[in-house]
């Protein structure tokens, strides 16, 4: 492919121009790809922690649930839950880590539970149910973002990697390649120049 090229002065300083451009490019590209793994690690780490955190709160609901179906009857338990209220609406926003656009979610934490059923019906069993089922809630809101965020910042990640490739395999290559070519072109013909001129002036002595 290098040999394709014409051999001139101003190929030579266009490829050098381009060679410069590309080496800088990549160098861009490794720093871009190292900020996205590095925060892409972070939010895998923090969905673990969110993680263990649900699977816990989970199983905290689940136990109180059980203590208050055996205090209060199934049946009872049920038409309390009917009255618990649904889950609160929530907005999604984005912003922008390193070119890439990830989703925020934007939600209202509600510390303490209203009194939504009778206090004849009330149990702390029931309520400590409730109240870690919300919690799973809020952490669910956040594991969402957080995996959300990571996948898209892996796919930037795969794409940085393709284009730093294409420049340190195929690109840059190809224009060290182009150089030396138009180089030892140069120079073969600055000889030749050379030895010409040196036997012109050698038959005019």
């Amino acid at each position: 492919m290098a040999n394709k090229i014409t051999p001139t002065k101003a190929n030579l300083m266009k490829a050098e121009s381009a060679l410069r451009f590309s080496k800088k490019g990549f160098d861009l590209l490794d720093k871009k790809r190292t900020v996205l793994i590095q925060e892409m690690m972070t939010l895998v780490e923090s969905a673990k922690t969110i993680e263990k955190k649900i699977e816990k709160n989970f199983a905290e609901a689940y136990k109180a649930l059980k203590q208050a179906s055996i205090t209060m009857g199934v049946f009872n338990l049920e038409e309390v839950m009917v009255a618990v209220e649904k889950e609160d609406d929530y907005q999604i926003r984005f912003k922008s880590v390193m070119g890439v656009e990830i989703p925020e979610i934007i939600y209202v934490t509600k510390d303490k539970i209203k009194p939504q059923y009778g206090f004849y019906n009330s149990n702390p069993s029931l309520d400590l149910a409730i109240i870690k089922l919300k919690e799973v809630k809020y952490l669910s809101y956040q594991l969402a973002q957080l995996e959300t965020s990571a996948y898209k910042l892996s796919l930037e990640i795969r794409k940085t990697q393709k284009r730093a490739n294409a420049l340190d395999k195929i690109q840059i290559p190809k224009l060290n390649a182009n150089i030396k070519f138009i180089e030892e072109t140069l120079e073969e013909k600055e000889r030749e120049d050379f030895f010409r001129l040196k036997i012109v002036k050698k038959k005019q002595d």
